[in-house]
């Protein structure tokens, strides 16, 4: 069962298990590799994590995004501008600390490019599958995390870490980790915004598989929820 803690304080509360994580990790490995999730729900979160996280090492970490929509960087509906406006820039990340998922390429192509370069990180760390220190992820209203929809072809991809995944509902292409990725992480922590979808957050809790999100932590060793509740 995840590790569920609910907060009324949840931008602080989920910045600071972050930091705590990036910590051991570099003073375990001398690295931090983080997965940022999209949406609105994280917005407030890497602006605490901007804020409190002077002495975090963002030379040594390597920010990923665990799904992109296929729009250019400077779009509004871009994770990468949403984490740009309130993490990159506040905390002044260095450009090679990050890398971007290039929603303005033909779906597939991005895809490609994104999962060779992690392949290729892993190979100079000797690492058959790159391992993130900790992933976050959302719970969209459908049951969905990262761009993993009910329904659409990504869900059954084995072999593939980064996928193009078509989402008939949104008429759109979407960018995402799979499965086979999201689950190889050291940690997962899921940000949920518990003043929605009360009774879907019980249901994927419960590990009801019928939604993507309950898939994560059927096949994950250690996942977190943080959910914000009302003070």
């Amino acid at each position: 069962m995840p590790e569920v803690l609910r907060t009324s304080d949840f931008a602080r509360d989920a910045a600071a298990f972050i930091l705590e994580q990036g910590r051991a990790a570099l003073g375990a490995r001398g690295e931090f590799r983080l997965a940022l999730s999209g949406g609105n729900t994280p917005r407030p979160v890497y602006r605490e994590l901007a804020a409190r996280a002077q002495d975090l090492s963002w030379e040594r970490t390597f920010v990923t995004f665990g799904d992109e929509r296929c729009v250019p960087p400077h779009d509004e509906k871009s994770n990468f501008r949403m984490a740009q406006e309130s993490l990159f820039t506040p905390a002044a990340v260095p450009e090679q600390s990050i890398a971007r998922l290039r929603g303005e390429l033909d779906p597939h192509v991005a895809a490609q490019e994104y999962e060779e370069q992690l392949e290729v990180l892993a190979v100079q760390k000797g690492e058959m599958v790159y391992r993130h220190d900790l992933i976050l992820l959302g719970l969209g209203d459908d049951g969905h995390t990262a761009s993993l929809f009910p329904g659409t072809a990504a869900l059954d991809e084995q072999q593939r870490k980064v996928v193009a995944n078509f989402v008939p509902k949104l008429d759109a292409w979407r960018l995402t980790f799979t499965f086979p990725l999201i689950q190889h992480a050291r940690r997962i922590l899921f940000l949920v915004d518990g003043t929605k979808h009360v009774e879907l957050i019980d249901d994927v809790l419960s590990g009801d598989t019928q939604y993507p999100a309950a898939r994560v932590a059927a096949g994950a060793a250690d996942v977190t929820w943080i959910i914000g509740a009302p003070a």
